[in-house]
Parts: structure tokens; C-alpha cells; sequence
């Protein structure tokens, strides 16, 4: 691993420590399937701040904390005065004399960029506006379990590919030397910042940015993600309108032209109308299906939730290699 001891985003590391903590998360996962105590890290503290809410990313950090034998502290929105009554300076500093790493899940990257200068300990970036590189682990663990290597593969991102997702597929993909296509209406493709960061960190990938949903021919996994971020201000309607043609379904599948491609996705998904979303959605627009139809969603559901298990698995890696020498 290299120095930093925290984990703010996919740049800060090599293809080989990025390729470490997919296999370390792969043993841990053993570990867990076999029922095997792993508390490597007992009597430790962590802080879990979260600004924006979570199902998978606040049930990881806290089952992979207690799994690793730490005392796991969350911190809400609403109980912290992160940058509203007291500073992030500040905050990072106090809440790095009493714990021993800190999750940071919210909005801006400056943020979680200062918890980790100021506070002295660790600090994992749970989600950002700009990257979502505990997801990548995840994602590319189950991508190496699902094909046995990442050597050779290609993937495509579909969808809204200005969001962290797309930011953190498209370097990451190059970091590890994945085939990857970003597949966006031009007004909603990566910005050139992130681009040229792909192309300084690439190791051997293909990176393409297109807006031709004809693109996703030979890839062996499609991704996507909700058409609108958390905490976005946008148009619905015209976002909607605007990204109906890159849903994933059975004709784009077909458009791939491999049988044997997979489906994968962060979550939460709008494939049916079980939520109150998806109905006030439906009630509105008259769709039931955004991002995904629920017959591919179904489908390719062992993949995808296979892929929200290991979060936990890899969050736990992540935690593991920045605290094992404490």
C-alpha cells in the first residue's frame, strides 16, 4: 500500500494496491463464510458521519467495524455541527483525538479532504459529489469473483455519467487497465477534468466517452445508476426524458451481442413501484421503470446484490490495511 493511511479517492493509489484490497476483501469475505472470528482491529474507535443517508454504506462500515472487533459511533446529519455551528477543521480535530478513523459520507470532497489533513487519524470517504471509492472495491471485487480475472475485460457505464459513479468507473477502470465506455448524452458526460485524469492514471485501458447506446457491442458487464444524484436540483421530467433512451433493458442487452454479460448496479434502484419513490414516480410520469426494467433488474439480481454484499467485504479490507499497524 502506499503511505496514505486514508482512502478519499481511487487516485491516490496503484493498480497493485487497488488490486490488493480486492483480494484482501476476497479472504475476508472466506472469513466470514466460514464463520471466523477476524476481530484483528479489537478496542479500536471509529466515527461514522454520515451528511447524506444510507442502507449499504452505513451497514458496512458497522457490521465490518464490529467484525473487526471495533466500537462503531454514528454520527447523523442532524447530531454533528460539521461545518454549520463548528468548522471541519475543527470538527477533524476533535473527533481525531477520541477515535482512531472516521468514515465521512456527504457532499463536497473538500470535506472529507479536510478531515484527513486535520484530524490525524484515518478517513474513509463513504461518497462524495465527486467519487465513490469504497463502491469501486466492491464493484470490482464482484467483477473478479464473477470471471475469475479483470485481465482482458470491458464494461460500460450507461446513464447520467457526470455523477461520482461514473467519475469513480471511468478511473478506476483505467487504474486497473479495464476496457471501459461511458455511454451519456453529451450534456451528461464526465468532465473533461476527470477525463484527463482517467487518461494520467491509465495502465493500458481502452477509455471511451460516447453518447451511441450502440457502443455497449462485446462488453461483458453493463452498469448504471439513478438518472438523479442525492441532493441534485434538477428538472425531473427532463431528466427523465432526457436519459429514457439509455435505459438499461432487453434490447440494450441484445445490443451487446454477448450472452453471458452481466448486470451490475450501486443501489438503490428504480426498477418497479414497491416504494414510495417509485409510485409518487409513476403517479407523475406513468413510468414504473427508470434506470433498469425489472425484468433485466430480476434477472441479473444475484449479481447485483452480490455486489451489495460486498461492500461490507471490502469496506472491511479498506478499514483493515489503513489500521493494522495502529
Amino acid at each position: 500500500m502506499t503511505k496514505a493511511l486514508s482512502f478519499l479517492k481511487e487516485i491516490d493509489f496503484s493498480k497493485q494496491d487497488l488490486m490488493d484490497l480486492i483480494d484482501l476483501s476476497i479472504k475476508f469475505k472466506e472469513l466470514k463464510k466460514k464463520r471466523i472470528a477476524h476481530k484483528y482491529l479489537d478496542g479500536l474507535n471509529i466515527a461514522l458521519i454520515f451528511e447524506k443517508s444510507s442502507t449499504r454504506t452505513r451497514s458496512a462500515f458497522t457490521v465490518a467495524g464490529q467484525d473487526l472487533g471495533m466500537n462503531v459511533t454514528y454520527l447523523g446529519a442532524g447530531e454533528i455541527q460539521l461545518g454549520k455551528k463548528e468548522s471541519v477543521i475543527d470538527t477533524a480535530k476533535v473527533l481525531g483525538s477520541m477515535f482512531d478513523g472516521i468514515e465521512y459520507r456527504g457532499f463536497k470532497q473538500e470535506d472529507v479532504e479536510a478531515l484527513a489533513e486535520h484530524s490525524g487519524v484515518p478517513v474513509w470517504n463513504g461518497l462524495t459529489d465527486t467519487w465513490h471509492p469504497t463502491q469501486m472495491i466492491a464493484d470490482f471485487m464482484t467483477l473478479k469473483e464473477h470471471f475469475g480475472s479483470l485481465e482482458g475485460l470491458s464494461i460500460a457505464y450507461i446513464g447520467d455519467g457526470r455523477n461520482n459513479m461514473a467519475n469513480s468507473l471511468l478511473v478506476t477502470s483505467a487504474i486497473l487497465g479495464v476496457n471501459v465506455t461511458i455511454i451519456a448524452p453529451k450534456t451528461l458526460q464526465p468532465e473533461e477534468e476527470i477525463i484527463a485524469l482517467a487518461h494520467a492514471h491509465n495502465t493500458g485501458a481502452t477509455l471511451t466517452i460516447t453518447d451511441d447506446v450502440n457502443a455497449v457491442s462485446g462488453v461483458d458487464m453493463l452498469y448504471t445508476d439513478v438518472w438523479v444524484s442525492m441532493g441534485e436540483e434538477v428538472d425531473f421530467k427532463e431528466r427523465i426524458d432526457f436519459l429514457l433512451p439509455y435505459q438499461i433493458n432487453s434490447d440494450l442487452i441484445a445490443k451487446t451481442g454477448n450472452d453471458k454479460v452481466i448486470v451490475m448496479h450501486c443501489l438503490p434502484a428504480f426498477h418497479d413501484l414497491n416504494t414510495e419513490t417509485g409510485q409518487e414516480i409513476y403517479d407523475q410520469y406513468g413510468l414504473a421503470e427508470l434506470e433498469i426494467t425489472d425484468e433485466v433488474f430480476q434477472k441479473h439480481s444475484a449479481t447485483i446484490f452480490q455486489e451489495a454484499e460486498n461492500r461490507m467485504h471490502s469496506i472491511k479490507a479498506i478499514m483493515y490495511q489503513s489500521l493494522k499497524n495502529i
